[in-house]
């Protein structure tokens, strides 16, 4: 594979990734012993662990919501410089309802950290993809109306609080994460690229699909992927074979299978180690993803990498991002 320079042009004051951390419960657990919980049969959960390739996932009904965000919130936010300012914060998560009406998980992790100057807000109609889409967003606020030396901070986590959202039939079985990123424009960190985004409104009330209108989604659903994947890459002004590796959403193994073969790409150049190890976890899959390959040393300076989730609803998102080591650790 060769690799590409990183002198092509990029936007005037590009989005930066200064820095991204994950957090996942310390609880794990098998997905045989959510079958009571799910009303799922033993030949069912045969087929999320034979072909869908679920395994463990961690679960943590006991640990509240804003002790879950904290760590990985805090974390991204350790790397903001010497009188920097977190002008926005958006909390990006897949389920609208999160908390009861009354209580804005925005705005209370922002007093969590303290950060009494900062507007907050959730974002939430873009389903799995809306931790990509609200990058997007922040680094938009940060070019209209940041300061000289703004920040913004994309929180995102929440947890399978009822069957209903952990268990998408024949899809995915859901779990605990959290990640969280801070952002600025023109930084030392991870250069966005690109992101491209569409959404399949046909399919907006996924709950009352037919099961005609199922079949025809999951027929559709690797093209859907390769179509924003391929214009992201353009929007970006490269190739497929210049990416070093694409970093998913978990959803399951069967559907990256689908999507690879649409690629027509190598499968090692997806990213799929933690499907059964965390399986699908809302809008954090990309970052714990990216995380666990940064930790282990399998992100390269320099090079590019391509994050792509899908969100119910349906929402398709890709972005495109160069890896720059003075965002590490």
């Amino acid at each position: 594979m060769s690799h590409p320079t990183t002198d092509r042009p990029t936007p005037v004051c590009p989005i930066t990734l200064e820095r991204i951390e994950s957090y996942l419960p310390e609880r794990s657990v098998r997905i045989e012993e959510l079958g009571e919980r799910l009303g799922l049969r033993r030949a069912q959960l045969g087929v999320f662990r034979k072909f869908y390739g679920l395994d463990r996932l961690r679960f943590d009904p006991d640990l509240p919501l804003l002790d879950l965000l904290r760590p990985a919130a805090r974390s991204a936010l350790s790397a903001l410089p010497e009188g920097g300012q977190v002008d926005f914060l958006a909390y990006a998560h897949t389920t609208q309802a999160v908390a009861p009406a009354d209580v804005d998980i925005a705005q209370l992790v922002r007093d969590e950290l303290g950060l009494v100057d900062t507007e907050a807000f959730g974002l939430s109609h873009q389903a799995c993809v809306s931790s990509l889409g609200a990058i997007e967003v922040l680094g938009e606020l940060l070019r209209a109306e940041g300061g000289e030396g703004a920040y913004a901070l994309m929180v995102t986590g929440e947890q399978a609080y009822a069957p209903i959202v952990q268990h998408i039939p024949n899809t995915a079985i859901m779990a605990d994460a959290a990640a969280s990123c801070l952002i600025t424009l023109d930084g030392d960190g991870d250069v966005v690229r690109s992101f491209a985004i569409r959404t399949l409104g046909e399919y907006a009330q996924w709950l009352e699909l037919t099961p005609e209108q199922n079949t025809e989604f999951g027929e559709q659903y690797g093209g859907r992927i390769a179509e924003v994947i391929h214009q992201a890459l353009a929007d970006a002004g490269l190739t497929l074979d210049e990416i070093d590796l694409v970093i998913p959403h978990n959803v399951n193994m069967l559907a990256w299978r689908q999507t690879i073969k649409e690629l027509g790409v190598a499968p090692e150049k997806v990213f799929l180690d933690n499907v059964p190890r965390f399986s699908h976890t809302f809008a954090s899959d990309v970052f714990v993803n990216y995380t666990t390959l940064r930790d282990t040393g399998r992100l390269v300076d320099g090079r590019h990498y391509l994050l792509v989730s899908v969100g119910l609803g349906a929402t398709f998102g890709a972005m495109v991002i160069t890896h720059r080591t003075a965002g590490d650790h």
